[in-house]
Order: structure tokens, then sequence, then C-alpha cells
């Protein structure tokens, strides 16, 4: 059985095929590793930040747009990196929620295209529960276990009982962890994406200069909308230490400007930890409160080293079992598509061609 999926939920254009049977997989384009059941026979993915950065985010036109100049190229380049016909796909997939509307149009219309065009079963894929089975990515079955999906539009916790059987547990009431990210570094006057470049100074600085608010802290949800305006308030104050107060009709990038490199780093430390802190917490306090004993990670923001190495830190402690996607399958990408749309096919699962997208698909 071959699968071909696309994901084009927001920005960044994919395309992968993913074979089931136990075969050795050589690395395609260099970023997998031989996996138990399934073997990725390509994965390409085409970035469009360069295109948004100048704008200090996604713009929806922007990017639907791009999506219809690489979708095409990529579905030809995946081809010839899988050496298969297009004719041997057994089932085609795609993103069909959550995501900007008018990207995520581009992907499935084109898998529900090829669907009709061969003949062959259409698997709609929810964005967030290819996030949330990445970490078993290649693997037949899926354990038990309490996952935190953390992106730059969605922060949750999630109960996983095994394939289509998710209780949520927790989840942002304003802003997503990625979103805080990226709404702090544009105060900074960083670039976009925010997490990387706040994560890249964070090293330098010193986390408990500044004390940052860990909202919500009995509660299982998540908010980081107030660490955003703290940080935003707490601007003037740093800069007024060295006798310059801006003028209040100063832009915070403006009053960033004039932070002394060590201010800078110190701040995008302890928003860095701030963040970091209240992941680690929440997870491993539903992780206990399921009695689960392994946890899960998944999502663009753990890439992040810091929460990495403090989510393994935090689990050894509690004596549980940390599971973590690959840094690769982190970021979207449309293997993860492929993999959950496997899954699905083998548990008797499909989707009928006229459903629509939704863009804004809950997990359950």
């Amino acid at each position: 059985m071959i699968v071909l999926a696309l994901e084009t939920s927001c920005d960044e254009t994919a395309v992968a095929i993913l074979r089931d049977g136990n075969r050795h997989s050589g690395p395609p384009v260099g970023r997998t590793r031989p996996v138990a059941s399934s073997e990725l026979l390509a994965s390409e993915v085409a970035s469009q930040i360069a295109e948004h950065e100048k704008f200090g985010g996604v713009v929806p036109e922007v990017a639907s747009r791009n999506h219809l100049v690489h979708a095409p190229r990529l579905l030809e380049r995946a081809m010839q990196e899988a050496n298969v016909d297009i004719a041997e796909i057994d089932a085609f997939a795609a993103t069909s929620g959550p995501g900007l509307a008018s990207s995520l149009m581009i992907g499935a219309s084109i898998a529900k295209g090829l669907a009709i065009g061969f003949g062959k079963p259409y698997l709609a894929i929810n964005h967030l529960e290819g996030h949330l089975l990445s970490p078993f990515f290649g693997e037949t079955k899926i354990r038990s276990n309490v996952s935190l999906v953390v992106s730059g539009g969605h922060t949750m916790t999630v109960l996983v009982r095994g394939l289509n059987d998710y209780q949520i547990i927790g989840r942002t009431v304003d802003d997503a962890a990625g979103e805080a990210f990226d709404k702090i570094a544009k105060l900074l006057g960083l670039g976009y994406p925010g997490g990387p470049e706040i994560e890249k100074r964070a090293t330098a600085g010193d986390a408990k200069r500044f004390d940052l608010p860990r909202s919500m802290p009995e509660s299982e949800n998540f908010s980081f909308s107030g660490l955003k305006t703290a940080v935003r308030y707490l601007l003037p104050n740093i800069v007024g230490h060295f006798g310059e107060t801006p003028s209040s009709n100063c832009r915070p990038a403006q009053t960033a400007s004039k932070l002394a490199k060590k201010d800078l780093t110190d701040l995008c430390a302890s928003v860095q930890a701030a963040i970091v802190d209240v992941l680690v917490r929440k997870a491993i306090d539903a992780a206990k409160e399921c009695h689960v004993d392994l946890v899960t990670m998944s999502g663009g923001v753990t890439c992040n080293r810091k929460l990495r190495a403090e989510m393994a830190a935090g689990c050894k402690r509690h004596g549980f079992e940390l599971r973590t996607a690959e840094p690769w399958l982190c970021t979207d990408n449309a293997a993860m598509i492929a993999f959950a749309a496997m899954l699905k096919l083998q548990n008797g699962f499909s989707s009928s061609v006229t459903e629509e997208i939704d863009p804004n698909l809950a997990l359950i």
C-alpha cells in the first residue's frame, strides 16, 4: 500500500509518499531513518518563511498563491524521489484543517482530484492528529500516552488511548506558545519566526533576571497573552534604567532597539524560561492525573532545545518515559499526514471527496 499526502495548512507546502511494509528505508532527502512498519519514499517541503518575514507573520493570500506555485513542482519531485508511478498510489490524503482556509483548499483540492482521477480512496486528515501521532512515526501501535502538542497555532495536552481515541485535557485560552514567541519577538524587533530568534539569544542570557508571569498555574489550560503584555510594559522600564525613557508614542520595537545586548539576551532567556516552565509543568501534571507512563511531544515549538531538555529532565524526575517527534517531523510536513492516513486506512477508515475543509477543525 502506498499513500501520497499533501500538507498546506499554513505557509509550508509539503508532499510525502509512504509505503506500508517491513522494508529498510534509506533516508529520502536526508531526513529520516529506518522505521518498523512503513517506508518513507519521499518527503518534500517548500518553506515560505522568506516571503512572510517582511510582514512579521503569515499573509494568507501570499501563502495560497505560493502553494499553487510549489505544489505541482513538489509532486513531480516526490514521484521521482520515490521512483513510483502515480498510478501505483493506493490512496491520496491531505490536511483538511485546522489552518488557513485559502491554504487548506489547495492541498485538499489536489488530493481529491487525484483520488477521483485514479479511482482511489481519499483521506481528509486533521493537522493536529498528524502532530499527535508523529512521535510514533512508522510504527503500527499507538501506545497510551499524554501528548503535548505545541506549535504556532496550537497548544494543548491530550490523553491518547489509541488511534481515534483522544481526550483533550487542557488547551490555550488565548495565544498558543509559538504565537507568543512570534509576538514577543516582534515587540523586541527580532525576525520571524520568533521562536528560533528568541532561542538563539536566550543561550547567552540570564533566565532568572526578569520575573515574568506563569499564567493560570492551577488550571489545566494554558494562557500566554499575559506574558506578551508583561514584556510590552517591561521594555520602557528596562530602557529607562539607562536614563532614556521613550516617549509615550514610541513603538515597542523602537523601544527594544535601545536595549543593551545583555538586556536583550536576559529578556529572551526569561521569556523562554516562562514558556518552557508552563509547558513542562502542565504536561507532567496531566500525565500524573491520567496515570500513564509515557509523555509525548510534537509540533514546531518542540524543536526548542531548552524545552526538550527540561521536559526530559522533568519526565526523568517523575518516572515517565518521554518520546518526542524527530525535529524534521515537528514542523509542518506531509510525512506525518501520510502516516496518519496510513494508520486510518489500515483500520478501515476513509473519507468522502465531498468532505469540506474546516479551518477550525477540532481534534475531537
